[in-house]
């Protein structure tokens, strides 16, 4: 099921000798562009020409009716609401301690008023095509009610099958808060929410996860528009095991994120050979009935691997040098060594805390860093929503005391007239105030 990787004898040593899928090369940069300039050129036009081109569907509005969101809601089974509310609940639970009161700063003649300002409107994207993800627009369009956002738009592909959104998706938009859905997807979608087009208007923020075209798409408009979070793109864990773990439980957490689509990746690492043994073989067992066998077994075959290495600390060598999104720890002292574990976009700690719990229910933002991005970003939170003000105040006593620092650092630096703003306000001898 996995590829394997005898890493055994390298101790820490481990970063060169493992594999990284290059998901982002040249030619998916090119097309990128080549989109986004469509799409800046001829607005809703390309936006139309591109759906019926990438997903088979002639769109008679690129924006979905409210009448069809409230429709979506009504139409929702009983249980499947129930889970929506949960979610929401723990979303809104988890989301709201991000919120930052006003705080006033203040020193002698000095006082900083500092305070979190959530931008006007931001825009989602949530993947389609192969299946449907109310849980994400539920991770995405929460928090950003939860900031204060006052404008919430949502782009999703529309099905092929369908010829629009997925209801489900749709009843979560609703349940959520967005303002506006559009049923347009890919690199175009991110483009579109960029720079406007005739159906859609400019947002100033960016957020949620999709395939490597998305996620270069948000890199490619990135400085025009602000762009939440990392690279959120294909889906990745790694599971930590050692003779503790349950191999149905580790294989089952690998296939998980197969799931997901290709491009993915999916680690086991092990200081235990028989576990490797264990784990692969129940990973052939569920495949064997699994509803999306083969296409599970194709990302396995490009992106899965089961490392073995020489101890605990070769095995956070592995996972610090990867930095996946999800990283599960399915071993004796889990806790203990989650707490030594510096790159990983969301930890799941035992055998009872799988990442799907964080992929539905947990309160933390599902969409996390990819491609190693963890490296240097979090998951998905208010303050990607956010800006942060402040405030300066600054009196006489202030002036007089500060005053003085600012003319010697301004002066060092050759810039006369920031040390003549403050001269001027003490009335000193080179610059009379009044």
């Amino acid at each position: 099921m996995l590829n394997r990787l005898d890493l055994r004898g390298l101790g820490a040593a481990v970063a060169d000798r493992l594999p990284r899928p290059e998901i982002a090369g040249d030619e998916p940069r090119a097309v990128v562009r080549e989109l986004v300039a469509e799409v800046r050129a001829d607005g809703d036009a390309a936006l139309r020409r591109l759906t019926e081109r990438f997903d088979g569907v002639t769109l008679e509005s690129i924006r979905v009716a409210d009448t069809e969101l409230d429709a979506a809601v009504d139409e929702l089974d009983p249980e499947l609401r129930a889970a929506y509310d949960a979610a929401i609940e723990g979303i809104e639970a988890f989301h709201r301690h991000q919120v930052r009161p006003t705080e006033v700063i203040a020193r002698p003649g000095l006082t900083i008023t500092a305070s979190q300002r959530p931008v006007t409107s931001a825009g989602l994207y949530v993947p389609g095509g192969r299946a449907e993800y109310p849980s994400t627009v539920l991770m995405t369009a929460v928090p950003a009610r939860v900031a204060g956002v006052a404008r919430v738009a949502l782009c999703v592909p529309p099905d092929r099958r369908r010829g629009s959104i997925a209801p489900s998706v749709l009843a979560a938009a609703r349940l959520a808060g967005v303002d506006e859905v559009y049923a347009v997807g890919g690199a175009q979608a991110v483009a579109a929410m960029a720079y406007g087009t005739g159906s859609i208007p400019a947002v100033d923020v960016i957020a949620g996860p999709g395939n490597v075209y998305v996620a270069l798409a948000k890199q490619e408009v990135a400085g025009d528009v602000g762009i939440a979070a990392a690279f959120a793109g294909p889906s990745e864990v790694v599971v930590i095991a050692d003779h503790t773990a349950r191999p149905t439980y580790a294989a089952i957490d690998l296939i998980v994120q197969a799931e997901h689509g290709p491009d993915g990746l999916a680690w086991l690492v092990t200081w235990d050979e028989a576990v490797a043994d264990e784990v692969c073989a129940a990973g052939e067992e569920l495949l064997a009935s699994a509803p999306r066998a083969e296409d599970v077994r194709s990302t396995l075959r490009s992106g899965g691997y089961v490392a073995i290495v020489d101890d605990r600390a070769a095995a956070l060598a592995v996972v610090n040098a990867i930095a996946p999104e999800h990283l599960e720890i399915q071993t004796a002292d889990a806790e203990e060594l989650a707490a030594s574990v510096d790159n990983a976009g969301a930890i799941f700690c035992g055998e009872l805390s799988p990442a799907s719990v964080g992929d539905y229910v947990a309160g933390p933002s599902h969409v996390l860093p990819t491609n190693g991005s963890a490296r240097f970003a979090s998951a998905l939170t208010v303050g990607d929503f956010c800006k942060d003000h402040h405030i300066v105040t600054v009196d006489r006593d202030g002036l007089d005391r500060l005053g003085p620092h600012v003319i010697a650092l301004a002066t060092q630096e050759g810039l006369a007239a920031h040390a003549e703003s403050i001269r001027l306000r003490l009335g000193d001898e080179h610059g009379e105030a009044g």
